[in-house]
């Protein structure tokens, strides 16, 4: 029989009852929330998504230059010595070693290296003379001679080494760096970008988009010649006061529009993007002023001197941003396409001696900067390209090598990492990645936990589903690590 007596609020007894009881699920449901970081993942998502954020794991590393080789560096040629090379030179590749003759070009003979390698530091890490400043710094360095990864077209390659797969549309290793950890400078943009002044990798803005995340996350150019950031400066005629007032009346019209449209992240992100670029106008120019630095620092990052200007300068700036706050700063080298790049198929003798000859130096420069400063250790610097190439020349007589996804060299310094070590083997010719493989998962993996983020647990939910940098796929490679 129902139960006809009604309480104040005009429900019956058992209603108040049975709603009560759903009570205390949500209070069980808000403490399982809480515990989850959902209220303050909420909270953080109303202000500036761009605070800075503690790392959910024990980190040393609070920022990461990502040297980017456009291009594709050699790396039987760089890091990766292969005397069987010399043994075998002439010969072809021998047929139980399967190849994809990727894009039609012609297979050669087996080739040396085309500089020397030489032993560096106390470890006795074998680099070429390609590198011979970076070499100094043998001991810091964590060479990774197994990678391998999932494309032998620049394009899509360089999309999968930036975002993790090789189709647009994803974030970025930078985006991802800047939604888990803030900025720990709210005038200073989270992620930056450098290209080359001869132009970007041939699959643009994909490369530091932030894809299905706010543009808040997306990487911010700076210029590598003249004015790093074009319109800095506002109107001569409107005083910053004027200028803050127009911002705030935009603020106020973009917020009551927002309130009619629950989830609206690009408007907010939009309305955020005007507020930092009016906080960059007090301090970027400061930021990026390499008059700043004394003349012995100049001169070590070989700025004002050919051919170094260029890519010191930028490293420079990268030491300035890393300084100051910026998460992710990432420097490409070579623009355009083929020999502008480390796209070495005419000549690896005369590509990578261009190139490298850019590079060394300012490398070099950075990781001594950055130890002279104590940042090292805080700081996660990689080098790396695309993929690799092949331990052969392109037809006969031919001094330039082919694209090769099956095993190439990356490596790491500073930021918690080992130094003064090799990791993972390709076999006797270089060819293909045989032992320790790392998969650009695994790299990825690995740079998030240097910087203090669970790659499995960083997650953006998107069309249904909790998406992340590496998928399902993708480990830590703990022997790495310091």
């Amino acid at each position: 029989m129902r139960d006809k007596r009604l309480f104040p609020c005009g429900k019956t007894r058992r209603e108040f009852v049975w709603e009560m009881g759903g009570g205390f699920a949500g209070l069980a449901l808000s403490s399982l929330l809480a515990g989850d970081g959902f209220f303050t993942r909420q909270a953080g998502a109303s202000s500036n998504p761009l605070s800075a954020r503690p790392a959910p794991l024990p980190t040393k590393a609070k920022s990461c230059i990502f040297l980017m080789m456009n291009g594709a560096p050699s790396q039987v040629d760089t890091f990766d010595y292969k005397p069987a090379l010399e043994k075998y030179a002439g010969k072809t590749l021998p047929e139980d070693m399967e190849y994809i003759n990727s894009g039609g070009r012609k297979v050669g003979y087996l080739t040396p290296a085309w500089r020397k390698f030489r032993p560096g530091g106390e470890s006795g890490l074998l680099i070429s003379d390609y590198f011979p400043n970076v070499r100094k710094h043998a001991d810091k360095l964590c060479v990774i001679n197994s990678c391998h990864t999932d494309s032998h077209a620049h394009g899509s390659a360089l999309v999968a080494m930036n975002t993790g797969k090789t189709f647009i549309g994803r974030p970025s290793l930078g985006s991802w760096c800047a939604y888990g950890l803030g900025s720990e400078n709210e005038s200073l943009p989270g992620y930056v970008v450098m290209l080359d002044k001869r132009g970007g990798p041939i699959s643009g803005e994909p490369n530091w988009s932030s894809g299905f995340m706010p543009s808040t996350f997306s990487g911010t150019l700076f210029r590598p010649v003249g004015d790093p950031i074009l319109d800095l400066y506002g109107p001569a005629h409107v005083s910053r006061e004027a200028q803050r007032a127009q911002l705030d009346l935009l603020a106020q019209l973009n917020q009551e529009h927002l309130a009619g449209l629950p989830g609206g992240h690009e408007l907010a992100a939009r309305t955020e993007s005007y507020e930092l670029a009016f906080r960059m106008q007090a301090q970027a120019p400061e930021a990026v002023d390499i008059a700043q630095e004394t003349p012995e620092t100049l001169k070590m990052y070989g700025v004002d001197q050919a051919p170094t200007d260029e890519f010191g300068r930028n490293c420079l700036v990268a030491r300035r941003l890393v300084e100051r706050g910026v998460r992710f700063v990432q420097l490409y080298s070579g623009g355009g396409h083929l020999e502008e790049t480390w796209d070495a198929h005419e000549s690896i003798e005369k590509n990578h001696g261009q190139h490298g000859a850019e590079v060394d130096q300012p490398i070099a420069a950075l990781l001594s900067d950055l130890e002279q400063r104590g940042m090292l250790d805080e700081t996660l610097v990689v080098w790396g390209g695309e993929f690799g190439r092949m331990p052969f020349s392109e037809g006969k007589d031919a001094p330039g090598r082919n694209h090769n996804p099956y095993g190439f060299s990356m490596w790491m310094a500073g930021g918690g990492v080992k130094g003064g070590m090799q990791y993972g083997h390709t076999d006797e010719l270089g060819f293909k990645a045989i032992e320790n493989k790392v998969h650009l998962h695994d790299i990825h993996a690995t740079i998030l936990h240097l910087m203090g983020l669970d790659h499995e647990a960083l997650t953006y939910f998107h069309q249904g589903r909790e998406e992340s940098l590496t998928d399902v796929d993708g480990r830590v490679v703990e022997a790495l690590l310091a």
